[in-house]
């Protein structure tokens, strides 16, 4: 074993500017392209160390960078320019995840890349307006939009905008996942999305995830919870939280091959209380239930359930919860946008924890709305995740 002193620090920081980025050491002797010396000059990211016989808990990201190395994906990141996204796609090259795709006009893209000193060997560079798929582009968009009264001239006009070409692009299957939202208003991001994306087969609902990511084991799967919706409707039916438990826990088990247990969260367990606001999360909890077993998922789903008797099985006993998810839960559902945005950002701020989304629920394509102040980590956690929600189960898993 080595020194203590010659090993390379691997603490992650809450938060990273964009410059103030660390290395770190993901490789084994067959990967030296992954060593933390193999690219002097660009900047890294710092993720969690990997395990040891000492240290058996890993987190969520190192798993899915493994992942993502045997499974290469192709990832579109529509602010090719911000050097946010220049420092990720770095790094998903020198990781070996795959191919990443940066749009924006090629010669500002190169300067910003230039003052980074980042390398662009491996990034492709891809300027929308240039594109010989710009014109196939604008009459699929403009036939997708016919119904809405959308012209060809009105369609090309909304192809300047690269989110709407990035999410063609996924439409389309020239990438697997897209990253955007780095330098616009989630409304921005999300509106081509939802325009030319289908929806998942047994969901109505389009909405979004969290995931709160330890480095140490605490609560949910191995330290990672997810956490919906955090960001995409305001005050959701109990229909509507129906479908955001059961596609939030149908990526959770996706990306964790673990059992969701899912609680549908409120001001109180298992209660007689009659207010509306918890007669919503019952009447939720039960339709949920009935969609998960429908459709034959697998996953654990109880309601209305408070917070702490959700996560801890002292709480939960002391309060006469039981259940299977009744102290273990690993997928929290809120009652509303205010809430469930609070709650996640009250945990990243005092508790340290790592968070990575928007991850985008509901659609047929993987897609993340990053924050516009989200950090190249934060970047690069998000795509993570999509990317890997763009590898098939069976590969990652070898299951039906």
């Amino acid at each position: 074993m080595a020194d203590a002193a010659e090993r390379p620090a691997h603490r992650l920081p809450r938060k990273m500017s964009a410059r103030a980025i660390t290395r770190v050491t993901l490789a084994t002797p067959a990967h030296p392209s992954l060593r933390p010396d193999a690219c002097p000059r660009e900047p890294a990211l710092t993720l969690p160390r990997p395990p040891s016989m000492f240290a058996p808990h890993m987190s969520l990201l190192p798993k899915l960078v493994e992942r993502l190395q045997r499974h290469p994906k192709r990832i579109v990141f529509p602010e090719g320019a911000d050097p946010r996204i220049l420092q990720a796609a770095r790094q998903w090259v020198t990781r070996r995840m795959g191919a990443p795709i940066l749009l924006g006009e090629r010669a500002r893209i190169k300067e910003a890349a230039a003052q980074l000193d980042v390398n662009l060997a491996g990034i492709r560079l891809l300027d929308p307006a240039r594109s010989e798929e710009l014109e196939g582009f604008v009459k699929r968009y403009a036939a997708l939009r016919c119904d809405k009264g959308l012209k060809p001239g009105e369609a090309r006009a909304a192809l300047r905008d690269n989110n709407c070409f990035a999410a063609l692009m996924l439409a389309a299957g020239q990438v697997d996942a897209l990253v955007g939202g780095a330098t616009v208003a989630a409304s921005s991001a999300l509106r081509p999305l939802f325009q030319v994306i289908p929806r998942l087969e047994h969901v109505r609902t389009v909405s979004s995830l969290m995931i709160l990511d330890w480095d140490e084991e605490k609560f949910g799967l191995d330290g990672s919870l997810f956490l919906a919706d955090c960001g995409v409707i305001p005050d959701p039916t109990a229909e509507q939280l129906a479908d955001i438990a059961v596609a939030t826990a149908m990526i959770a088990h996706h990306l964790t091959n673990a059992l969701p247990r899912v609680a549908l969260l409120s001001y109180a367990s298992k209660s007689d209380v009659a207010h509306p606001a918890v007669v919503k999360v019952r009447r939720a909890t039960e339709l949920a239930r009935a969609k998960a077993a429908g459709a034959a998922l697998p996953m654990e789903i109880d309601g209305e359930l408070q917070v702490d008797a959700a996560l801890d099985p002292h709480v939960a006993e002391t309060k006469k919860v039981a259940g299977a998810v009744a102290g273990q839960a690993n997928v929290l559902i809120f009652p509303d946008l205010a809430s469930a945005n609070i709650g996640f950002k009250l945990v990243q701020v005092l508790a340290g924890a790592n968070t990575f989304g928007q991850i985008i629920t509901g659609l047929s394509r993987p897609a993340a709305e990053i924050s516009r102040g989200a950090s190249a980590h934060d970047v690069f956690g998000a795509a993570a995740v999509v990317g890997c929600q763009a590898i098939d189960q069976r590969l990652l898993y070898g299951t039906p």
